[in-house]
């Protein structure tokens, strides 16, 4: 393993620039549906999966206005949101386009969304979210291709998954954001 070596009594100072990650960025933007009004992101990496995930906003009918220059925040906003549908289209191009189920069930009370494609690294299935949200309230069911998620309203549950999942934490987290 590689590592740094500081020797000597010389205090270390300045200043380092840290980059963002796109895993945290994915769910944050993804969080932004779960309220109306402005949310502003700072250091959101530009790679391809935060412009997939923008189109995915864009197309539910939230406006997404990307920084014009380095350092300025990308900006959502869900005051428009007209669509609970996350397409095929979107969503086969990047595993991680699931974790919109979440923010919409807990919104819109209703999701579908394409079963996931994009995992490079082999299967990984979301059975383990729905088997929570269906712990929190929610109805699932598989139809044609997608996964379609219904609630009157979700409610607190304790959860336990059978396996470690990231992603499927941070679904879960960000529909108890607006359950009961």
């Amino acid at each position: 393993m590689d590592k740094i070596v500081i020797q000597g009594g010389r205090r270390l100072k300045g200043t380092v620039r840290v980059s963002g990650a796109k895993n945290a960025a994915l769910p944050a933007l993804l969080a932004s549906i779960l309220a109306e009004g402005w949310n502003e992101f700072e250091n959101i990496p530009q790679l391809r999966d935060i412009l997939t995930t923008c189109r995915l906003l864009e197309k539910l009918g939230l406006a997404v206005e990307p920084p014009t220059k380095s350092g300025l925040p990308y900006r959502v906003s869900a005051n428009g949101m007209k669509s609970y549908t996350a397409t095929y289209d979107l969503v086969r191009t990047m595993r991680a386009s699931v974790l919109v189920m979440g923010p919409l069930l807990a919104r819109l009370k209703k999701a579908k969304v394409s079963l996931p494609g994009g995992c490079a690294i082999g299967a990984r299935p979301i059975n383990l979210h729905l088997k929570a949200f269906e712990q929190m309230g929610a109805k699932i069911e598989i139809q044609e291709g997608y996964v379609v998620a219904r609630a009157k309203k979700l409610h607190g549950a304790r959860i336990h998954f059978d396996t470690v999942t990231v992603t499927g934490t941070e679904n879960v987290m960000m529909a108890a954001a607006l359950a009961e």
